[in-house]
């Protein structure tokens, strides 16, 4: 998931690691809770060997952007080949298990205004079938168990429980929209009832 969203990014434009751990931030939101920073250096160092990114000493054009006390690999600019965007391609484009679990998912729904229709109404059906089989499993302990959990741990299955449905109405909009040709909504109403993608967190309102 590191090296599609690091193909993806790079794809805007070069950056060097101090932008693109910026941009990881911004993209994925809490998502990159479950991408490690620490292997962020040794995946770009993967991709150049595969000769997918390559890195040049200049720097970007935002250079006051980065710390006085960055490191020197911190001001490296890295490119995407065209080797690069061969494989972003190829990622992007993958439809299996691992894109319906929550932080898969949440990486190829980042780049889903680049992914074919096909594509992108494969995972989102696979994603409903993941979410579904949780909330199943949660309204099966809550049926057969709630008696013996705690307060406590009953209300974070109940919890739970609410995300999954409201996860579930959020994906059968979406696929919907996508099976009618609709992009999905921005504002109003759907901000209010439709979760974000997993891993992200809703912005909330300015108080006055």
């Amino acid at each position: 998931m590191l090296e599609l969203a690091i193909l993806g990014l790079l794809q805007e434009s070069p950056m060097h690691g101090y932008e693109l751990r910026k941009e990881l931030t911004a993209k994925l939101g809490a998502i990159r809770a479950a991408i490690s920073y620490g292997s962020l250096y040794p995946t770009l160092r993967r991709l150049q060997a595969a000769g997918w990114i390559s890195e040049t000493g200049d720097t970007p054009t935002a250079a006051e952007e980065v710390p006085p006390l960055t490191s020197r690999r911190g001001r490296v600019v890295y490119r995407i080949t065209a080797e690069g965007k061969e494989r972003f391609a190829e990622l992007i484009a993958q439809t299996g298990p691992e894109t319906y679990e929550d932080t898969g998912f949440g990486v190829h729904f980042a780049f889903f205004a680049r992914t074919d229709q096909a594509t992108r109404l494969r995972i989102l059906e696979g994603r409903r079938r993941k979410v579904e089989e949780r909330r199943e499993g949660l309204r099966d302990v809550l049926s057969r168990a709630a008696e013996r959990l705690d307060a406590y741990t009953l209300e974070l299955q109940r919890h739970g429980l609410d995300a999954c449905e409201r996860e579930v109405r959020w994906l059968e909009e979406l696929i919907a929209n996508e099976r009618s040709g609709r992009a999905p909504r921005t504002g109003g109403a759907q901000e209010e009832t439709s979760p974000p993608p997993p891993g992200q967190s809703r912005k909330e309102p300015e108080r006055p």
